[in-house]
């Protein structure tokens, strides 16, 4: 699914399920003419049940999807306050050291949110590593020439959360996922039910309803929901960087 642009998951949604409608109506219609005496009210009940199997699934993915962006937008907010409160604590390291650290947490939180800008992760995970080791370095250099400083010690300990932020939100944006097994078993699962819905309307003999349209179109919003959830930083909803971005002004004018 990330391979696909959100605009080509919504045609091809409205695709399927119109497609799966028109070939359940057609069997429908087709088993009406040859089989009269099969009744709508049982297969009306069958229907009713696949169709609240897939509100089901549908409520337990869009659930997870919500779950996973709060995630995402409370790892922003927390990543800033640890970024913010590692750039003040570079006061308490030699100057040389907080020179060289405050550098480098600039162009620190500057790759952050250029990623998100332009999309280009690889890269800012690569020199965001780069950079969390040079951080390191320089706090074991200053922790090894004071180690009886306990505020090169407070340094050190706000570097480690930074660090470890890192990978939390490596976590939450990159790893914890809508898993494709879930994405095929909805989408089977609403073909199906599509299907069925069809094949009950052209049991009943009816004309194809309006309301056909509205159905498919309902369901297609609703997946296109859930993938936009999913994604974070592409389409209508996503996580604000606004927390980032306060920390780059602090740490641009110099001062908390």
């Amino acid at each position: 699914m990330d391979s696909l642009p959100l605009w080509v998951i919504v045609l091809t949604t409205l695709a399927l399920l119109s497609l799966a409608l028109e070939a359940g109506y057609r069997a429908g219609h087709w088993r009406h003419e040859r089989t009269p005496d099969e009744r709508e009210q049982p297969v009306g009940a069958m229907v009713a049940a696949i169709l609240g199997l897939l509100a089901l699934v549908l409520g337990f993915t869009f659930n997870f999807a919500a779950s996973r962006f709060e995630a995402r937008r409370r790892a922003v907010l927390e990543e800033a306050n640890a970024i913010g409160t590692t750039y003040l604590r570079t006061s308490f390291l030699p100057r040389e050291e907080q020179s060289s650290s405050q550098k480098l947490l600039q162009e620190y939180v500057t790759i952050r949110l250029q990623a998100v800008k332009d999309r280009k992760l690889e890269a800012a995970i690569v020199r965001s590593g780069e950079i969390q080791g040079l951080l390191w370095k320089e706090a074991t250099s200053a922790g090894n020439a004071s180690p009886q400083a306990e505020t090169v010690g407070l340094y050190i300990a706000a570097l480690n959360g930074l660090i470890d932020q890192h990978e939390v939100r490596l976590q939450v944006a990159l790893r914890s996922r809508i898993p494709a097994e879930l994405w095929f078993g909805l989408n089977s699962l609403a073909v199906m039910s599509f299907a069925a819905v069809g094949y009950m309307c052209g049991l009943s003999t009816t004309r194809r309803s309006p309301a056909m349209l509205v159905l498919t179109i309902s369901f297609t919003i609703v997946l296109l929901m859930i993938a936009d959830l999913d994604r974070g930083q592409e389409g209508l909803l996503r996580v604000s960087q606004d927390a980032m971005v306060n920390v780059q002004t602090m740490i641009a004018a110099g001062q908390p």
